[in-house]
């Protein structure tokens, strides 16, 4: 069920001559009194049979899919100043963008091996992450999804649940809490770079321009909050991640940042040239190993006890330019001292 939004209010008043306004003026009035008058319901969220719409002050800013799909994703993310931040496929198809990993949807979280099912790829072998219900639609100052999902593995048999909340900020911020529930039994939340914390970013974005546009558009950006950069970011751990770039000729990007609440803060960086962009703190056995150095597989296993929980908090940051522009290490300070949801 959706929040009830209140309208503004449009009682008619009485004017004395002087306090009149010309047709003009009024308008101008009430165009520059709407974000105030309306910032109790900034964000405005519009619940369908197999989506929810999301408006920021009265613009269209995502859609979360829900039904009838692999995993829930928001898809399309509209970055400051209406451009498109995140690829088209495989929801759609488009000129000049490559259709490789068709499990890279939008903005999403997944992981690749949960008591050893797939539920990154949407392969023939992969399982489910299914939408039980909502818990939570609301609009308001902080527009809020709440939902509980199960994760069915390709056999049908559901191998754990969660719940989770999406909090969509007026500042194009997405926040995300993730409670994994050991419901069925324990659960290993394995070691695998395939995870966890996901956008994938606009083709033009990417750090290595795709072979559709190579030599036609500035290549993008990687920085971690560590100062490494480029594509040495993959693998290496770090308070947050930023991806910057051209989309549509507006430089525009978007960082994930790890509560320091978060199991295993900070968290490592599965961030490609070609454009995806995970947070992963699960693929030690990946990230980790060296030739001289190898990692076990396992290494990185997450457990949870039969009947425990496991919350993760992560925010992303939509913002105007590089990670200076937008301000992402001030706003990872302010995030690390919110409390975890």
């Amino acid at each position: 069920m959706l929040t009830p939004v209140n309208p503004v209010s449009k009682h008619p008043a009485t004017m004395s001559p002087r306090l009149q306004f010309t047709f003009p003026a009024a308008l101008a009035l009430g165009l520059m009194l709407t974000p105030a008058a309306r910032a109790a319901d900034a964000v405005k969220l519009t619940q369908g049979e197999k989506s929810v719409r999301v408006e920021i002050n009265g613009q269209f800013y995502t859609e979360y899919h829900f039904k009838d799909v692999p995993r829930p994703y928001f898809y399309p993310v509209i970055g400051p100043g209406g451009v498109n931040m995140t690829r088209h496929a495989p929801m759609k198809q488009v000129d000049n963008e490559d259709r490789d990993h068709p499990h890279h949807r939008g903005l999403w979280y997944a992981h690749g091996e949960i008591n050893g099912e797939d539920f990154w790829s949407e392969g023939p072998k992969s399982g489910k992450t299914v939408h039980e219900k909502f818990l939570e639609v609301g609009s308001g100052k902080v527009g809020v999804i709440r939902s509980a999902h199960k994760w069915v593995a390709l056999s049908g048999k559901t191998i754990c649940t969660d719940e989770r909340t999406w909090r969509i900020h007026p500042d194009r911020t997405i926040d995300l809490e993730l409670t994994y529930k050991a419901s069925e039994g324990e659960l290993v939340l394995g070691d695998t770079k395939e995870g966890s914390c996901s956008i994938r970013v606009a083709e033009t974005m990417r750090l290595k321009p795709n072979k559709f546009n190579a030599g036609k558009s500035e290549p993008g950006q990687i920085v971690l909050s560590t100062g490494v950069t480029g594509a040495g970011t993959w693998g290496k751990r770090a308070a947050w991640c930023d991806y910057h770039g051209l989309s549509e000729g507006k430089h525009v990007g978007v960082a994930i940042l790890d509560h320091p609440s978060n199991p295993k803060h900070p968290t490592w960086w599965h961030v490609r040239d070609y454009g995806l962009f995970s947070a992963n703190p699960f693929g030690v056995h990946d990230f980790e190993s060296t030739k001289e150095a190898k990692k076990p597989k396992g290494a990185g296993d997450i457990k949870i006890e039969a009947g425990k929980s496991l919350t993760w908090n992560y925010r992303y940051v939509v913002h105007e330019g590089d990670e200076k522009q937008g301000k992402v290490a001030d706003k990872f300070s302010e995030f690390a001292k919110s409390p975890a949801k």
